[in-house]
């Protein structure tokens, strides 16, 4: 099972992208927990997941975010890939950064 938190503004604009990559991992038969929240609770979410995706509207935030992970993995999600809603791409680009 792999736990992947996306984060964004206010946890809205990354809903979509949640069920594009859900969509996409159920194709492949991977077992993935994909949610979303706003930066604000980040810090709450966290210990659940395995990496943590922001949003490329918030990724000013990403050294601050990475203080908040630990030794867990954080990335900015893919800018081309987060305009056209490609799941598959996203969940591609978590699945390399965790070595799968």
């Amino acid at each position: 099972m792999i736990k992947i938190l996306l984060v964004c503004s206010a946890g809205m604009s990354t809903s979509l992208m949640v069920n594009k990559m859900k969509d996409a991992a159920a194709q492949r038969g991977i077992e993935a927990e994909i949610w979303a929240v706003g930066d604000a609770e980040a810090a709450n979410n966290i210990g659940n997941a395995d990496i943590m995706m922001l949003g490329p509207q918030v990724r000013f935030l990403e050294s601050k975010m990475k203080g908040i992970a630990g030794e867990k993995p954080v990335t900015v999600i893919d800018m081309q890939a987060y305009a056209m809603m490609n799941g598959a791409k996203v969940l591609d680009q978590a699945l390399k950064l965790l070595g799968k």
